[in-house]
């Protein structure tokens, strides 16, 4: 109970201290707060100072975060602007990734269920660090804006339908059956929302906004907790259940008061960054296996080696959604914004190492090409996009992610 306790109030400590650290360096340096979480976590983990442990009730608290995430990416997700050439292609260059992701990873690693991983880690894109750098560059509604969140919303849909297909212990005929039967269920009632005009919800969500009640905060829980244990049930990875709240949400609160919507989306932020997304990236840090990564200059030397693969294998093929006749710093940034991934890279290295699929050097070195991803990739290209506009001064709030 003690180390626990003394866990907990640390994890706190690293929380403020994350943000406080990247706003000390954006006058020299934009860094995403999520890479200050990980770093700070590997830091006082048993990696380094020891001085905080990964302890049962901690690690389920960072699944909630997780699993919080991937609910903030498919409740922000307009699938009225991506619909068309922009979904079709980017899906088009997800499944190229995927096929080129395994093929590397054939080469890294024989075995077909590590090649499986390497392959799934390689082909993401975090959709939650780039809406809300697109947001506040002021992009989000631009053709490029919408190319990037085509394809990073099919490199989070995508890998979580893949690993639920690799995890669920069927046979692929029976568990794409089952896949097919929960994405059938959740359009159902995506579907049934959106015709519906919820007079009486909106009501009671206007009724309780500001009291005790929080009737908006807790269906958000009800829906997330739902689905989350219906994929599980399924056999399904948790993420796809938690996407897939957050555009039930996302649906179900459509026609509510515009005033009333942007109170709950500040309240889900609240939950989200202030609380539980934190405890997921601090405690993905304190389980680093950073002796694993150092052992050896072939396991170091993988970092820089995944980091271009997720140009080559995940940025090239974004390509395809970029909108047309675009310039070529706008298809340079849109190599950029897609090789753009850790939450997905984070949640299968760790399934993979888990079960005993890839070696802890090979999660590392995955994690650790995906957290200078979010440092460098983003930040690269908004200077393609907006040269004269990145400097020092720039609001440091459209580095730090989101899922």
């Amino acid at each position: 109970m003690q180390g626990l306790s003394v866990s907990l109030v640390l994890i706190a400590v690293l929380a403020v201290a994350a943000p406080l650290a990247a706003r000390s360096l954006e006058r020299v340096v934009k860094v995403p707060i999520v890479v200050f979480e990980i770093v700070l976590g590997m830091l006082l983990g048993p990696s380094l100072l020891g001085w905080v442990q990964s302890t049962q009730f901690t690690d389920t608290l960072a699944d909630f975060g997780l699993a919080m995430l991937f609910f903030v990416a498919g409740n922000e997700i307009d699938f009225t602007t991506i619909r068309g050439r922009p979904i079709s292609r980017a899906s088009a260059g997800w499944l190229i990734s995927l096929v080129a992701g395994i093929g590397a990873g054939f080469a890294l690693a024989p075995a077909p269920e590590a090649a499986v991983i390497i392959g799934v880690a390689l082909c993401s894109t975090a959709l939650g660090t780039l809406l809300p750098i697109l947001r506040d560059a002021g992009e989000a509604k631009s053709p490029i804006g919408i190319a990037v969140t085509a394809v990073g919303a099919v490199g989070e849909f995508g890998p979580l339908i893949a690993i639920s297909l690799f995890f669920s212990g069927r046979q692929l005929g029976t568990a794409s059956g089952v896949l097919f039967g929960f994405v059938l269920l959740t359009g159902l009632a995506i579907y049934l929302a959106s015709q519906a005009r919820h007079t009486m919800f909106h009501a009671q969500v206007t009724r309780t906004l500001h009291t005790s009640a929080q009737f908006a905060m807790r269906t958000i829980m009800l829906i997330l907790s739902a689905l989350v244990v219906l994929s599980m049930v399924l056999g399904l990875d948790m993420l796809l259940g938690a996407f897939a709240a957050g555009v039930l949400w996302k649906v179900a609160i459509a026609r509510a008061p515009e005033e009333d919507r942007k109170v709950i989306e500040t309240k889900i932020d609240a939950v989200a960054f202030g609380f539980l997304v934190p405890i997921f990236f601090i405690d993905t840090g304190i389980d680093f296996e950073l002796g694993a990564l150092v052992a050896s200059p072939a396991t170091l030397a993988m970092v820089p080696l995944f980091l271009v693969l997720l140009l080559v294998i995940r940025g090239l093929p974004s390509l395809l959604a970029a909108p047309p006749r675009s310039a070529s710093a706008a298809k340079r940034a849109m190599v950029l914004f897609g090789a753009t991934g850790l939450p997905i890279i984070v949640a299968v290295t760790a399934i993979g190492r888990d079960h005993g699929l890839i070696t802890s050097g090979i999660s590392s070195a995955l994690v650790g090409a995906g957290m200078l991803s979010v440092l460098l990739f983003p930040l690269l290209a908004l200077r393609q996009i907006h040269p004269a506009q990145i400097h020092p001064n720039t609001n440091s709030s459209q580095y730090e992610a989101g899922p």
